[in-house]
């Protein structure tokens, strides 16, 4: 019996010690990738990642579940949660009270978030995936010397349009403000991208300073507003172009690949008044309890099978080399994803604090149709029906004024003749 022990021990610990390897091939990652995560000594912790909706890989229909990876690889539980714009995370952040490890704003908000003082400088010898990041896509706009980001993916608003309800394809922005569409155009529920599209059309800078410039591009939303009834989506996008009972939706070019791939009839363009190019890159804000583990899920997201399969599934163009090299890709060659360099675009900065709060002013405005033609002209009924009223009133207290005036200077005389 002892002799049995000491075999079965002699055994677990043989077994516990050969490569992983030797009785298992791993789907994915090698022994090196696997033993590297588990040597980063995450286990038991948390993670909190805080991403766009519709931005990472999840499982289904076969793909990779990215967060179930990286959890298994290194033992840390991932709390997953999503955002619909720049400016619903940037409240969340700047409300306190949140403790987020990993987010993926874009551009002009990581800009605004440094101008701001909300991000943690990264430890890059726990991001090695550094590498493997295009030169394009490194030392961005918003971070020259390199210390916050790492860059996610990259893309370009589009026009998506349905076949079947429109008569010719498109070029322009302008068939979001026309008439017969009424009721069947889905816009951006986000200010900055809404005012792109007017500003594009007003052939205005996306990053104007000047007040006025401003107020002319609400004015030109609350045009559309009153001219078609836009309905203001973000990821229902989705749902409801694909359904087939709207003509037009504004959105992103790797989104519209998804679309596509449940309406086959549905086109895109690139209109030729100009569209904003952007790009999404991880940080780490100052509120991450988790900092280590937040770079690893950094790291990991660019691992070359995660980056693949990730590209894969959300159909976003990726700056990590081992992607965009890769001629199995789907999204190889593809030209919503790679589109022409004569394409008009422009990057969005962030902005003064007058014109944030200036634009965020106008858009209520707009949506709540206090900003419209229509409500402007109600406004005027009103003014004019009042000062008519005011008038008459005036004109009443006028003549009342007067005849008593005149019955008193009556009475007046005749006293006088008495006496």
């Amino acid at each position: 019996m002892k002799r049995f022990a000491v075999l079965l021990t002699i055994f677990t610990l043989a077994f516990n010690l050969m490569p992983l390897s030797a009785y298992a091939e791993d789907k994915y990652f090698s022994d090196e990738q696997i033993a590297y995560y588990k040597n980063l000594g995450l286990q038991g912790t948390t993670v909190n990642v805080y991403n766009w909706g519709e931005y990472i890989s999840d499982g289904e229909e076969g793909s990779m579940d990215v967060v179930s990876e990286f959890e298994r690889l290194t033992g840390a539980k991932v709390n997953y949660t999503n955002f619909e714009s720049n400016e619903n995370m940037y409240s969340k952040l700047a409300g306190g009270g949140v403790s987020y490890d990993v987010i993926a704003p874009s551009d002009y908000m990581i800009e605004r978030l440094l101008s701001e003082d909300m991000l943690l400088e990264l430890d890059y010898s726990n991001i090695p995936n550094i590498k493997l990041i295009s030169e394009e896509f490194q030392h961005l706009s918003v971070d020259p010397e390199q210390k916050y980001t790492v860059c996610f993916n990259v893309g370009t608003t589009v026009l998506i349009y349905n076949k079947t309800l429109v008569d010719k394809e498109p070029d322009s922005w302008d068939v979001l403000w026309d008439e017969q569409y009424r009721g069947k155009v889905l816009m951006f529920n986000n200010p900055r991208d809404a005012f792109a599209i007017a500003q594009a059309r007003l052939s205005q800078d996306y990053n104007t300073i000047h007040e006025n410039d401003w107020i002319k591009a609400a004015e030109l939303l609350a045009e559309q507003r009153d001219l078609v009834s836009p309905i203001y989506v973000m990821d229902e996008v989705f749902n409801l172009m694909e359904s087939g009972e709207y003509a037009f939706a504004t959105y992103y070019a790797g989104d519209y690949l998804l679309m596509l791939e449940n309406n086959a009839d549905l086109g895109y363009c690139f209109p030729k008044e100009g569209v904003n190019e952007f790009y999404d890159a991880f940080c780490v804000p100052k509120c991450s309890q988790n900092k280590k583990g937040a770079e690893a899920f950094i790291n990991f997201m660019h691992e070359p099978q995660v980056a693949f399969e990730n590209c894969e599934y959300i159909f976003y163009r990726s700056p990590n080399i081992t992607v965009e090299n890769n001629e199995e890709s789907s999204l190889y060659d593809e030209e919503v994803i790679y589109p022409d360099e004569e394409l008009r675009t422009q990057y969005f900065e962030n902005l003064p604090q007058n014109i944030i709060e200036l634009e965020n002013k106008l858009w209520t405005q707009v949506k709540s149709g206090k900003l419209s033609v229509e409500s402007e002209l109600q406004d005027r009924r009103i003014y004019i029906e009042c000062a008519v009223i005011g008038g008459a009133a005036v004109i009443v207290i006028i003549v009342k004024a007067v005849s008593v005036y005149k019955k008193k200077k009556e009475q007046d005389l005749s006293d006088l003749y008495e006496r």
